[in-house]
């Protein structure tokens, strides 16, 4: 069940004075990924036939996720009136697909599968809520917050599952930081990318991994701030067992802080070169 509609947002509100262009392709992009998030549903179903009540949960949370992907898009046109965001989906689902038909997790066990949904969540409910702040445009910024919301609960779904798989399957906590770790080095590979050349950029150009990574993580790393990393360090080390707050946080955050500067100074020189 959803905890808002589209037509909830103040669209009317809209003000293209405060639309930041460096934040637009960002925006296409993500809208992409979200609105794919029935592919994603399809894969869990059979990696978790099971289990319906899982697969009941995760179809659920593929509406969500597609409501995300509609209300990104509808603001990405408003920014850019001359972006057509069902051609650049077009190009995309055709372009990068998923295998929705696995019969086992690629994770190597199902509470696995479940650690990584949960990186992925930590991942977007830290991303929304620091897109959120760094723009000015009200809805944009109201969106986001909606978003940021659904990805806390949706980390929630998953973790609770985890633990409900983890009972079972007692995995140990160095199997589940070497799988969330996987997962969160991931976010570079072709999913961001590709979505990112299906918005920004034409068909007539070719598509190089390297390139768009750099321009979509250069500009996404750059709307992070202390307290984001801080937020997704906790939720990070609270799935995978560890001490969500404490020394260890602190270390973590400071140095996940730091290597986040350095990769985006990286991506930024990538581009120019």
């Amino acid at each position: 069940m959803k905890h808002w509609r589209i037509e909830d947002v103040a669209w009317d509100r809209f003000d293209p004075s405060a639309v930041d262009p460096a934040i637009v392709p960002l925006v296409k992009a993500a809208a992409m990924v979200e609105r794919n998030g029935k592919e994603y549903a399809l894969y869990l179903g059979g990696v978790f036939r099971d289990d319906p009540d899982f697969c009941k949960a995760a179809d659920n949370w593929a509406i969500e996720e597609v409501q995300h992907g509609d209300a990104l898009a509808k603001w990405a046109e408003l920014a850019d009136p001359g972006w057509n965001f069902a051609a650049a989906f077009e190009r995309y689902r055709t372009g990068y697909q998923i295998k929705t038909d696995a019969g086992a997790s690629i994770r190597g066990s199902l509470t696995g599968e479940l650690i990584a949904r949960c990186m992925v969540e930590t991942g977007t409910s830290s991303y929304y809520s620091a897109l959120g702040e760094a723009t000015s445009e009200p809805v944009l910024k109201q969106v986001c917050k909606l978003i940021a919301a659904d990805e806390y609960r949706h980390f929630k779904l998953f973790y609770d599952h985890m633990r409900r798989y983890l009972s079972r399957e007692k995995i140990g906590v160095l199997t589940r930081l070497r799988v969330a770790l996987g997962r969160i080095g991931e976010s570079e590979d072709d999913e961001l990318a590709y979505a990112y050349y299906c918005g920004n950029e034409p068909a007539s150009q070719a598509f190089q991994h390297a390139r768009c990574t750099a321009a979509y993580m250069g500009r996404a790393m750059a709307v992070y701030r202390y307290h984001h990393i801080e937020r997704g360090t906790g939720m990070m080390l609270k799935t995978v067992g560890l001490p969500p707050r404490g020394r260890l946080s602190n270390v973590v955050t400071s140095l996940g802080w730091r290597l986040l500067q350095w990769r985006q100074r990286r991506f930024l020189q990538d581009l120019v070169a």
